[in-house]
């Protein structure tokens, strides 16, 4: 298919009609939060996972667009974006000194926050809330640096089974071309620098984010979230995920 072709395809989808959401039954995947009525949450919970350079941000951005679009509330949510220790955490991380489960357990505040004061409250007003990452990449994050995974699935047990996940799965060494075209240099966390892996950034990289991948696919096997393939053009991504979101919203 060329780009006039993707193009013409993705406005004709864009003004399809309107699919108005179908209840689903809603449940944590341990302990949850006390008190909540899963039964109450009518909306819909959307995740979109995958590495820095995968082209995650731009995806949830499109996917509001269309949706409200088509006449959709949307509420978005992300790593880092608690009101009550985002500040914190970004400044802790700077140091690099924390260790991996203060880490651990700084990242699990942060989601729990988000959970109690933004994704339930938009789930129960009706809204197709968005979350760019969720417990998945803290989980694999913890579990390349070598913490227990029975331990993080007890510790996310609070959270709430999505609707759909969709991990855009992209090649390592897609990821270090993207990366360093866009910032000039590799991050810290994402790249692995405190794992030791190897001496040279880019080898330091791919060993990482192979890491990473390994443990997306062990997840996988566990939560059943669906892999999309990253490698694509953004076009024939956004594609993908809106005919699987409508599915979603149709009950399918």
């Amino acid at each position: 298919m060329d780009r006039n072709s993707k193009d013409l395809r993705l406005k004709r989808d864009g003004k399809r009609r309107i699919v108005l959401p179908k209840p689903s039954s809603k449940r944590f995947y341990g302990h949850g939060i006390p008190g909540i009525d899963v039964h109450q949450l009518g909306g819909k919970l959307i995740v979109v996972e995958g590495a820095d350079g995968s082209g995650r941000s731009t995806q949830i951005s499109r996917l509001v667009e269309w949706l409200e679009g088509c006449g959709h509330a949307t509420v978005q949510v992300g790593l880092k974006r608690s009101t009550l220790v985002s500040e914190e955490l970004e400044q802790a991380k700077q140091g690099n000194i924390l260790s991996r489960t203060t880490m651990s357990l700084f990242y699990a505040t942060d989601f729990a926050d988000q959970l109690e004061n933004r994704i339930l409250p938009g789930l129960r007003a009706g809204s197709m809330v968005l979350a760019d990452r969720y417990i998945y990449t803290l989980m694999v994050r913890d579990m390349v640096r070598g913490m227990d995974e029975h331990w993080l699935r007890n510790l996310y047990g609070i959270a709430l089974a999505p609707d759909a996940v969709f991990y855009l799965s992209v090649s390592p060494e897609q990821l270090v071309q993207r990366n360093f075209a866009k910032n000039f240099a590799l991050d810290y966390w994402e790249s692995g620098m405190d794992l030791g892996l190897s001496r040279d950034m880019f080898d330091r990289f791919l060993k990482s984010q192979a890491l990473m991948a390994q443990h997306f696919q062990r997840l996988q096997a566990y939560y059943g979230f669906t892999i999309v393939n990253g490698d694509r053009s953004m076009d024939e991504i956004t594609l993908e995920l809106r005919q699987q979101i409508e599915s979603v919203l149709s009950g399918k």
